[in-house]
């Protein structure tokens, strides 16, 4: 149980926090002209996740980035933090990764669902990835200690990069189901539709093609006449169209199952190792504990195949990111409805 000059002396600190925290939200907001998500969450009642003894609705603050995926994470987090007992400001909705990241190396956040590669490759400056998923996840967290944020468990859920095929057209290609196979089709079916930048980055195409086998520009190889370039959002629905055999895709992106699209398997390990984690600003861990282990609870059943459940639901069905996932947590038992 937590005494009372800790909790004394935790929401003095917050509520110092809460002015900083309410300024530099304010500036994110402006300057980008977005406005925060709503605070609404239904109202929740104790599942397997159940209120932590000596809480007595001490405050912590949730935050998230600004598109679906992230909007649904900050949602449970903020059901899962009330669940464990918590006063929760729900700060979900900052406009882009470095202010959401910016706002728990400050303190002013205390939990945020955070990606293993973007921390690798973006916040931490290193250039080359490490493709095994668990020693990735390590690497972030030993390197993040120093920064006063601590990672917790990882989810099974990988949004990395990936190649998707219209599912009808499978079994044309020879039942093609992993990218080395792209180098066994015939020229002309080995046709791409990708973003600009997926296009010329140094971790994109080229290489991507390089570890299958494959060349760029070769006659033998992948021609560039076969490589279709296009908007982030169009690439779904021009592979689904036929207009390439093969597309670019996040592999957490609903519209993966609402358009009937297989995966390709990266059989060589090419894509970095996105996965999904709890991160806490390191203070609020080591005055609650216990908050490590409620959010141990959900990571394992967060997988590809739910994020994409759950985008679709609010990206093509247009449900509310707060019903979406207080369905979900409901459904696998972590909170139930408040009584």
């Amino acid at each position: 149980m937590f005494s009372d000059s800790l909790r004394h002396g935790a929401r003095y600190r917050r509520v110092s926090r809460a002015a900083g925290l309410l300024t530099v939200t304010g500036l994110l907001l402006a300057g980008c002209g977005l406005q925060p998500a709503t605070s609404y969450v239904p109202a929740v009642g104790p599942g397997s996740i159940t209120p932590i003894k000596g809480i007595d609705g001490a405050e912590i603050t949730v935050t998230s980035k600004n598109y679906t995926e992230q909007l649904i994470l900050g949602k449970i987090a903020v059901l899962a933090a009330s669940a464990a007992g918590f006063t929760v400001t729900d700060l979900s909705n900052v406009p882009g990764s470095q202010p959401a990241r910016e706002l728990i190396l400050s303190g002013q956040a205390d939990v945020l669902w955070e990606y293993t590669g973007t921390a690798w490759l973006t916040y931490m400056g290193q250039t080359e990835s490490i493709p095994d998923q668990h020693e990735q996840w390590q690497a972030v967290h030993d390197l993040d200690l120093g920064n006063g944020v601590t990672w917790g468990a990882p989810a099974p859920m990988n949004n990395t990069y990936a190649m998707a095929v219209r599912t009808e057209a499978v079994a044309d290609l020879g039942g093609i189901s992993t990218m080395s196979e792209l180098a066994t089709l015939p020229v002309e079916d080995r046709t791409f539709c990708v973003e600009a930048e997926f296009n010329s980055r140094p971790d994109g195409l080229n290489p991507m093609l390089e570890r299958y086998d494959l060349a760029r520009g070769a006659a033998d190889g992948v021609p560039d006449e076969n490589v279709g370039i296009y908007d982030t959002g169009a690439i779904y629905s021009a592979t689904d169209a036929g207009a390439c055999n093969f597309g670019e895709v996040f592999t957490t992106d609903g519209r993966i199952d609402a358009l009937d699209l297989t995966v390709l398997t990266d059989d060589r390990g090419f894509f970095p190792a996105y996965n999904v984690a709890p991160i806490f600003f390191t203070e609020t861990l080591k005055e609650y504990p216990q908050l490590e282990d409620v959010f141990a609870q959900i990571a394992p059943s967060l997988t590809d195949e739910v994020l994409r459940g759950l985008n679709r639901q609010v990206d093509v069905d247009g449900q509310e990111p707060a019903d979406i996932a207080f369905q979900w947590m409901k459904s696998e038992g972590f909170i139930t409805d408040a009584e």
